[in-house]
């Protein structure tokens, strides 16, 4: 009997290359980025978990446990931060799933649900957060080593480091994969060392402040709790989309357990070390820029010129794996690019982006609102896909189908574009929880329409 999967890589092997129309593309070979399926898997378990790991080292969460500052105590802050880090866990193992089994990226899995032209957009929803991000994390970087080269060689020039450190990204995201795996794997232990100090140099300079306000104050367990969870597990929601960009990477053998397992602790600690500091320090100084906090939390002059290099060298690992890959893949898709080529367009765009805008004191706020705006868009979308996979597919995907540009999934499909618009509506409805609240709207009316509704025969086959 043959499987989907071995069907495939017989399929992919013989295909000429580019083939799109009723055949699978030749299988993708490490270094070589396409959105053909991926047979050779370059990721073990250990080399997957230290990718996720250094890749999630956000500025981002940083700001979003400045937005909780008088809304929750730390205790609320801390759980909140590992709930949310929980649901990401499963959302990623439950989401990667085909892009594990079949080796195929976001864009392609998309197909099934939305069709070759309506997959455009969910890519182009969960690109535009991406280089929003990439922008905002990029000048992070650039005004960490700013302040390190003013500090020991007097040269004070911040737009000249953040368009030297963007290049210097986008060199490294030309690599594609490969480079991408040996540079998150070696970075993470700097990382993790990294942060443990800077969480460790917090507590020792505001520690006295911190726990006559924070451990006294009575909080919130209502609506702010559960709003904070989806702010912390907002700024992977993104991620929960494409994953099946990072599984395919991945090789065989690891069951779902195992793979929530490490999604969830490959997050958790960055993302409560990350938050708790934004909490602490804006808390004790009423500022959310990151370069500042540290540059007052830190006395020592080597200890913070190693401090900024961190962060510095965190938002290269952070962009190059979360903010350019995603994007890159729509261009692909979308424009029919090579994939360096994608990869220098997405660096170029995110200088469009105006960062500099983001770090102002009112930046935590503004961040907050961003991400749970486009969080209520990323929900419907995630919803769709889960259903469409686990329960209209019941986990096997046609691949001939899939690269057919002829074949049943031309165009749109409007079951995906209509439940996608009543799960936005329930979201905005509920803002404050915009991912939870888009999700049964969502994935309830995208498995009705494609039950019942004609023009959606062609996508049930």
């Amino acid at each position: 009997m043959t499987t989907p999967t071995s069907q495939a890589t017989t399929q992919a092997a013989s295909a000429p290359p580019g083939a799109t129309t009723g055949s699978i593309p030749r299988t993708k070979a490490p270094g070589q980025e396409s959105l053909a399926p991926q047979q050779t898997r370059i990721m073990g378990r250990p080399s997957y978990f230290l990718a996720w790991f250094g890749g999630c080292v956000s500025i981002g969460t940083f700001a979003m446990g400045s937005s909780v500052v008088g809304t929750l105590n730390l205790i609320q802050a801390t759980l909140a931060i590992a709930i949310g880090c929980f649901v990401i866990g499963i959302a990623l193992a439950i989401n990667g799933a085909a892009g594990y089994k079949y080796g195929i990226p976001f864009m392609v899995q998309a197909r099934s649900a939305f069709g070759f032209a309506g997959t455009r957009i969910p890519g182009l929803v969960r690109a535009v957060p991406a280089i929003v991000w990439y922008g905002f994390q990029s000048w992070i970087g650039a005004g960490a080593l700013n302040m390190v080269s003013a500090t020991l060689f007097g040269f004070d020039n911040l737009i000249f480091y953040f368009i030297t450190f963007q290049f210097l990204q986008i060199g490294l995201s030309v690599m594609g994969f490969q480079g991408i795996k040996w540079l998150e794997n070696i970075g993470s232990v700097f990382i993790l060392a990294s942060l443990t100090y800077m969480f460790y140099a917090t507590v020792q300079r505001y520690g006295d402040e911190l726990s006559a306000n924070l451990l006294t104050m009575e909080g919130s367990w209502g609506m702010p709790f559960w709003g904070a969870t989806m702010l912390f597990l907002g700024i992977y929601s993104t991620m929960m989309l494409n994953v099946s960009d990072y599984s395919r990477e991945h090789k065989h053998g690891t069951g779902p357990g195992i793979l929530t397992t490490i999604y969830a602790m490959s997050i958790l600690p960055c993302t409560l070390f990350m938050g708790l500091i934004g909490y602490m320090v804006s808390e004790a100084t009423g500022t959310a820029d990151p370069i500042q906090v540290f540059a007052n939390a830190v006395d020592n002059t080597p200890l913070l010129m190693t401090t900024l290099l961190f962060i510095a060298f965190a938002q290269v690992t952070t962009n190059v794996l979360n903010n350019v890959v995603p994007p890159t893949y729509v261009l692909m898709d979308v424009f029919k690019l090579k994939f360096p080529v994608a990869t220098v367009i997405v660096g170029l765009l995110a200088f469009a982006t105006f960062p500099w805008k983001l770090v102002q004191p009112d930046s935590a706020a503004g961040l907050q609102l961003f991400v749970q705006t486009y969080s209520a868009f990323l929900g419907p979308i995630f919803a769709i896909l889960v259903v469409d996979y686990y329960i209209i597919r019941r986990r096997t995907l046609d691949l001939g189908k899939l690269y057919d540009e002829k074949g049943p999934y031309q165009g749109m499909n409007y079951a995906a574009l209509v439940a996608t618009m009543v799960g936005i509506i329930a979201a905005l409805t509920f803002s404050a929880v915009s991912w939870y609240a888009s999700l049964i709207p969502a994935g309830i009316t995208y498995y009705l329409l494609m039950q019942h509704w004609a023009p959606c025969q062609r996508f049930r086959q």
